[in-house]
């Protein structure tokens, strides 16, 4: 069987709202798994190209008050916001075999870098960790860092590299404890909706399932990106997931994955998936950068011609603020003070298309209400449209 380009545009823009908006926050983020989460102002920008929110209260509901949406590390080592109910399986099917790595890599740049810390001294840090937090509840970094003061001490990063650094143990161990299941990042300690500050508690137990194996772990994630973003290929898959091929191939036969026929070779589509969606009307959307939809692919010509990528792209592969026609990338835009929306396309859309982009940048500017995003990985385009020289 053959699933054409045109298809899976459409698909695209069914299921991943951006056709037709998202009745809630958590709706949202669950049709497209996870949320990039790196740029705090990634969650509530993707958020809101899939909803018809007024601001960005839903999401800060959601994050900080209902607490359906929960940040942590995850595929990759990357940082994203997971519905509540996937937190056991994005840890049990990626974070735990990464907390590991970094537990090993931890005691090992702490030596380097000038204490001599053992294992044993360090879970004796943790187990303060954990007490203080059970005793006075949810806190920020600084107020942790009080009632336990290893945490402050120093350690050089990188000793003898381009990037050398100074950085604390408790910049370093407490992301890691969050890793191994045993922290959560859980409510705002200041700032406002673009700010990366939250405060620390243990992990309730309605976020873990104990009995979870990694391979049903793998499977069950595997299954939803099918869901999601099906069609796709192994290497997709093992992109992704940030997985070995071996345990991406594990996974696409647990959940009974069926091969199909891409222009790029063979994908992947659920057994219950072979049908073609409905195409839906025409439309437009301005994501942020970093957006789980432009991410989602390591094969991405179907989507992204290979001559808009210099302008939409930084140096490591990270992704700007990209301008969406009907399944593809068009374009990019950039804030700038005061919250103006500037936008440019790469490609001539017709008239049509420009008119749905203007209706959708003006809606954005309308919800940012006056706020400049600045993106932490800066893109040739998004630069030079929001007028920074450097």
């Amino acid at each position: 069987m053959r699933i054409t380009v045109a298809e899976r545009r459409a698909r695209l823009g069914v299921r991943h709202r951006l056709a037709k908006p998202a009745a809630t926050v958590e709706e949202a983020v669950r049709s497209v798994v996870v949320l990039h989460a790196t740029d705090p102002a990634t969650v509530f920008l993707s958020a809101a190209g899939r909803t018809e929110s007024a601001g960005p209260e839903p999401v800060e509901r959601a994050l900080f008050e209902d607490r359906t949406l929960v940040r942590m590390h995850g595929m990759r080592r990357t940082l994203f916001v997971v519905p509540a109910e996937l937190v056991p399986v994005v840890q049990r099917s990626s974070t735990a075999a990464i907390a590991v790595r970094e537990r090993r890599n931890l005691l090992k740049q702490m030596s380097q870098g000038g204490l001599s810390w053992t294992a044993e001294q360090l879970a004796e840090v943790e187990a303060s960790v954990l007490r203080v937090l059970a005793e006075r509840g949810e806190l920020g970094t600084a107020d942790l860092a009080a009632a336990e003061p290893r945490l402050n001490e120093r350690m050089r990063f990188a000793v003898g590299k381009s990037y050398e650094a100074t950085q604390t143990v408790g910049s370093r161990l407490l992301p890691l404890m969050a890793m191994d299941g045993a922290l959560v990042r859980r409510g705002r300690a200041g700032g406002t909706w673009v700010s990366a500050l939250h405060t620390w508690a243990v992990t309730p137990a309605e976020l873990t399932r104990p009995e979870l194996t990694a391979p049903e772990a793998q499977a069950e994630l595997v299954r939803l990106w099918l869901a999601a973003f099906g069609p796709g290929t192994e290497a997709d898959v093992k992109w992704w997931t940030g997985w070995t091929l071996g345990e991406v191939r594990r996974a696409l036969a647990a959940v009974g994955a069926v091969p199909v026929e891409l222009e790029e070779g063979t994908g992947y589509v659920l057994p219950d998936d072979l049908e073609p969606v409905d195409g839906p009307e025409p439309w437009a959307a301005l994501l942020p950068a970093l957006d789980p939809t432009p991410m989602g692919w390591q094969q991405r010509d179907w989507y992204l011609p290979e001559e808009h990528r210099a302008a939409l792209f930084d140096r490591s592969g990270n992704i700007g603020p990209t301008v969406w026609w009907n399944g593809r990338i068009v374009g990019g835009w950039a804030t700038r003070p005061g919250g103006e929306i500037v936008w440019e396309l790469l490609e001539d859309v017709g008239a049509e298309a420009r008119t749905l982009i203007e209706a959708e940048a003006a809606a954005l500017a309308k919800w940012l209400g006056g706020t400049k995003i600045t993106p932490r990985f800066r893109t040739p385009l998004e630069r030079r449209l929001s007028h920074v020289d450097r």
